[in-house]
């Protein structure tokens, strides 16, 4: 992916989309907690198909580092309360199929560890 800045929403949907794609499941729940974010962060319809190609290319190998790299784009443009709220539909996208795997808690960890010692 380029490595350009992106904006708060833009950056809440790639965290969310990685997230979603760590435990290598897909899960119809998981799909309606983004899609809650979505219409939570976009009131208007907006096309996200250039930003699903560009999450889609990264290897399992690079989501670690892209994840870092929006987590501090969504921070920069966040406040606390919007951070908590990402945080919030990270939790539930983890819960969505009743289980939360090793790699997922490491993905939500980052989250909490990287803003709270920012």
């Amino acid at each position: 992916m380029p490595n350009h800045r992106l904006n708060k929403a833009i950056a809440g949907y790639h965290l969310l989309m990685i997230l979603s794609a760590v435990d290598f499941r897909i899960n119809a729940a998981a799909d309606m907690v983004i899609r809650e974010y979505l219409v939570h962060e976009f009131p208007f319809n907006v096309n996200l198909d250039k930003q699903m190609e560009g999450i889609s290319r990264l290897r399992p190998d690079e989501w670690e580092g892209h994840y870092l790299k929006v987590m501090d784009d969504f921070y920069d443009d966040a406040t606390d309360a919007e951070r908590k709220n990402l945080i919030n539909f990270a939790i539930v996208l983890t819960k969505a199929d009743n289980v939360i795997t090793e790699r997922e808690n490491h993905y939500l960890n980052l989250l909490f560890d990287h803003w709270e010692a920012a």
